[in-house]
């Protein structure tokens, strides 16, 4: 059995990378990603399994044994000042499991999944089922200028090998992941863990907005092309369009604001939108609608407004038989995004999450009970177990 001491001691060694007094920070291809990689080395060695990275740059602990194996694990990157359990948890108990599971098992970190530096979620696993634009994707910017290809290059990865990430697939037969409940549905329920039916269509939207930058204190109202009063009515109009539904949530998670002066109408803005609902015909209309909204608000207010898709993932239901192997578990359905609904469109996947009590998460406080995270990782390594 997997005790909460173990994933106490193997969640030690990565905890303190990247942590700072406002919350840990390990951004895809930086020097704080590559010392948890240095940590996933030294688990997998005293695992028995060999380290491999794949053309993304994911990390592969693999059995010294022929594949196709069953995998499991998460990611190691975070968000910015993010918590110290999202996706580590699922990492340290991919390495209980291995070690304990009577069927080989493989333990893998995607690359980049949270996408917070370059706008790229679920990179590693996108590029292994072949659902990455990977001339669009290694072109884009960090807020620093840093083009991703370059950053992969300084990693240790080639970018030049990126479009064969899909022949690891072969190696996979299924991938389970465990990860921490990021609503308070579980703790609702009463339940340690619980297991992913489904999850919900998301979609991100970059909306970039062009005005003219004026005095503030001098240009009237009616003559002002001001970028930013456009955006929070855009802002305010993707929530409208979402109407009273609970099940769709909208979100404006960035911006941007130029010149950003106390005395200055601003005269451009870069903004991201999140909308997701486990209606995938309803999120295509929001958008939509949302883009009507913009020409209208675009020819009202002087601004230029350029509403284009950054990511968009159909919802995904989990396989039947990994739902099976997962027995009594509370089945739920997932708003987030994660490697294992991009996985689960070319093998069969499952996840499980660990009861979070405040439903926080992306943010310091996060929080779960490792006894509950115990919970979850012996209900993934039966699993596990049964299906391979």
């Amino acid at each position: 059995m997997i005790a909460a001491a173990e994933l106490r001691d193997r969640l030690a060694g990565l905890e303190p990378i990247g942590r700072g007094p406002d919350g840990t920070t390990r951004l895809a291809w930086t020097e704080e990603l590559a010392a948890a990689e240095a940590w996933f080395a030294e688990q997998a060695s005293a695992a028995g399994l060999a380290v491999e990275r794949d053309p993304a740059g994911s990390l592969w602990a693999v059995p010294r044994v022929a594949g196709p194996w069953w995998a499991t694990g998460s990611h190691l990157d975070t968000v910015r000042r993010g918590g110290r359990f999202d996706g580590a948890l699922g990492v340290a108990s991919g390495f209980a499991v291995a070690e304990r599971a009577a069927a080989p098992v493989a333990v893998i970190a995607f690359a980049d999944e949270e996408g917070a530096r370059f706008n790229t979620p679920t990179f590693g696993s996108r590029a292994l089922v072949g659902r990455l634009d990977v001339d669009d994707v290694l072109a884009r910017t960090d807020d620093d200028g840093v083009v991703l290809a370059d950053a992969m290059r300084e990693a240790g990865a080639d970018p030049a090998g990126l479009a064969g990430a899909p022949h690891r697939l072969d190696r996979l037969r299924g991938f389970l992941e465990l990860h921490i409940d990021q609503t308070r549905d579980l703790a609702v329920a009463g339940a340690p863990a619980g297991a992913v039916r489904e999850l919900a269509s998301r979609m991100r939207l970059a909306v970039a907005l062009h005005g003219r930058a004026d005095h503030a204190g001098t240009t009237p109202r009616d003559e002002r092309r001001d970028a930013l009063a456009a955006a929070a009515r855009l802002i305010v109009a993707a929530d409208d369009l979402a109407g009273a539904d609970r099940g769709f949530l909208v979100t404006a998670a960035r911006i941007l604001v130029s010149p950003n002066a106390f005395t200055t109408v601003p005269a451009e803005v870069r903004l991201w939108i999140d909308g997701r609902t486990p209606d995938d015909v309803r999120l295509r209309a929001w958008r939509t609608g949302l883009e009507e909204r913009a020409a209208a608000l675009a020819a009202r207010a002087g601004v230029a407004i350029d509403v284009a898709t950054a990511s968009h993932a159909a919802g995904v239901a989990f396989d039947p038989g990994v739902l099976d192997a997962l027995g009594g578990l509370p089945r739920l359905v997932c708003f987030a995004g994660h490697d294992a609904g991009i996985v689960a469109e070319r093998r069969p996947a499952g996840m499980v999450l660990v009861r979070n009590p405040s439903g926080v998460s992306h943010a310091p406080e996060e929080e779960v009970s490792l006894e509950d995270a115990a919970a979850g990782a012996n209900a993934l390594l039966r699993a596990l177990e049964a299906l391979a």
